[in-house]
């Protein structure tokens, strides 16, 4: 079976259809700038040109960079705040046509780490975090999800973490992976002192990097690159919608 998944980022928006026997994408994903600002309708837009591209009927899931209740967006850190308060399922459903699941980007990317990649069979209290133009993060509870963390917006250091650690930081401060990469261990030093968790998962385009920085990562937790690299977000989008599809 395949279901389309798109991953709506601070950046880009990138989709690709997903085979879920093997969790890899079905086809080459297509990627687009995220309009500027990112409005509701301006983002719709750029979701029903993926749909469009891949000539897609069906099932969508689709991430989003906020937390999402019953389809419904509540925050709207790294996007445009008209997106608070709109039904986000129902105006990317009206905008493609086809039936839209909508879930947090980070959340979407550890269920796929979760299922196939690098949590696959582990028990205990896993972390993704994924860094990019903030930090998200996926909790798992022996294979459980509590959705919506949002641990990025953490305070540390008298800010929000992720202006502090965020992949966009290192290079709008323009700091060296060890500068980086430290500021990067003091956050998961934070973490681990509050949740006592056995894996942090390190997502995002900076985990296919991380042999450049790893070595500064110096918790007690076990720190491990996602497998899935920069395609957890579709992946896990994808198997959320078919989820959903198998128990309507």
């Amino acid at each position: 079976m395949q279901v389309l998944g798109i991953d709506i980022g601070g950046s880009g928006i990138k989709g690709a259809p997903v085979d879920l026997e093997t969790g890899r994408l079905a086809l080459a994903r297509l990627k687009i700038a995220t309009p500027q600002p990112a409005t509701p309708q301006a983002v719709a837009a750029v979701v029903a040109e993926l749909v469009e591209h891949f000539e897609w009927e069906g099932p969508i899931g689709s991430t989003l960079p906020t937390v999402v209740r019953k389809g419904i967006v509540h925050s709207a850190a790294n996007i445009d705040k008209s997106w608070i308060g709109v039904d986000g399922e129902q105006l990317l459903g009206e905008a493609t046509g086809q039936p839209v699941t909508l879930l947090n980007d980070a959340d979407a990317a550890g269920i796929a780490e979760m299922r196939f990649g690098a949590g696959r069979d582990r028990g205990g209290v896993v972390f993704i975090l994924t860094f990019g133009t903030g930090i998200g993060s996926g909790v798992f509870v022996d294979g459980h999800l509590h959705p919506n963390t949002e641990l990025g917006h953490l305070e540390f250091k008298g800010m929000d973490a992720e202006r502090y650690a965020a992949a966009r930081v290192r290079a709008a401060e323009k700091l060296t992976y060890k500068n980086w990469g430290t500021r990067v261990n003091e956050f998961l030093q934070h973490l681990e002192n509050i949740f006592s968790p056995d894996l942090f998962i390190i997502g995002g385009g900076v985990s296919r990097r991380m042999d450049k920085f790893e070595e500064y990562l110096v918790v007690e937790t076990e720190v491990v690159p996602a497998r899935l690299r920069n395609d957890a977000g579709i992946i896990g989008a994808a198997l959320t919608a078919r989820d959903r599809v198998h128990s309507d």
